[in-house]
Order: structure tokens, then sequence, then C-alpha cells
């Protein structure tokens, strides 16, 4: 009886090296844990930079394509009646800004596509005010390419389109290029 005793009282309790064995391995499991949701924390910023990138680029995408894109400066006084870029009173569109043009001044703004050709933004500012950076995007860029896309689409004269590259760069992410393209508009042409 007395050895049942003895042989209970020693199963009873945790031993020193138990106790340090499951501390060493609670501990790399908790090591593990957090080295996980480190991780996915440090992670869940880039789909927010993406998602601000996406909008940047949409939305000035969407400005120059909401443009005319004629043989003429919407502001000739052939635009209605051109039916190539000789029928135009001044010089022709193309792809380069108007003289005097900007994208900020109300006054004379950007109002065809080719006028954006080779635009860049060194941080996001609004259509209208090229002095006042939005809050938060100060660190974004925003460059827009534009060249003759029309007989890649299968038109007979490859300045009858246009393809529009917008691409908008990102604090500590790839660059984003988002593609539009825009078809001339004359309405005397066949």
């Amino acid at each position: 009886m007395c050895i049942e005793r003895h042989a209970r009282r020693r199963q009873t309790g945790v031993t020193l090296i138990e106790l340090v064995v499951f501390i060493v391995v609670v501990s790399v499991g908790l090591a593990g844990i957090l080295g996980v949701l480190s991780l996915v924390n440090r992670d869940t910023v880039n789909p927010m930079l993406q998602k601000q990138q996406l909008a940047i680029a949409e939305s000035l995408l969407e400005e120059i394509q909401s443009k005319p894109y004629t043989f003429c400066d919407p502001d000739d006084a052939n635009i209605e009646t051109a039916a190539n870029a000789a029928g135009c009173a001044g010089a022709p569109q193309g792809l380069a800004p108007a003289g005097g043009e900007s994208r900020y001044d109300p006054a004379s703004p950007f109002d065809n596509v080719g006028d954006y050709n080779g635009f860049v933004m060194n941080g996001i500012r609004l259509p209208t005010d090229a002095s006042t950076l939005v809050a938060g995007l100060e660190r974004y860029s925003a460059r827009v390419a534009i060249v003759h896309a029309g007989t890649v689409l299968g038109l007979a004269e490859d300045a009858d389109a246009v393809r529009i590259d917008v691409t908008v760069g990102a604090p500590s992410m790839p660059d984003l290029t988002l593609t539009g393209y825009r078809f001339r508009y004359a309405p005397n042409t066949p």
C-alpha cells in the first residue's frame, strides 16, 4: 500500500522538463501565427494602393475619351464641315496640345483627345486647379501616351483611331497602365 501511494504522488504533478517543453512548443506556435498575421497585415495595404491607382487611371482615361477626336481643333470654325485635315481653317489637331491650351486653364482647357498626348502629372491634381494637390495622392503620378491605331483596329487610315495609354505610379507599387481607344468623329467623312 505504501508503494501505491508513493507511485500516485509521482504521477500527479508536472516535471520541470515537461513544463519547459510545453513552453517551447507554445512559443514556436505563437511565433508562427504572429508571423502569418504580420504578413497578412503588411499585404492588406497593397490592394488599397492598387484601387487608388486604378481609380486615378480610370478617371483620367474617361476624361480623355470624353473629348472629341476630330480633324480640326474644336475651336476651329470648320470643325463641323471638314472632311479631312486639309479642311480645317487653322492647323489640324494632330496628337499634340493645341497652342495655349492646358488641362488646368478653365478659359482654354484641353478640348481634344490629342491635347493629352505627353501629359504628365506629378501629384494628383484636380482638372481645374494645377496648384492644389488632392490630399493623400501627393506621391502618385500619371502620364499619358497617345498613338495612332487605326490600321491595328482594321481601319483604312491609321489616324482614324488612337490608342490611349494612361500610366499611374504609386509609392512602392509597380506602375499600372490602362489602355483605351477613341475613334475619329468627323461629320462629313463618308
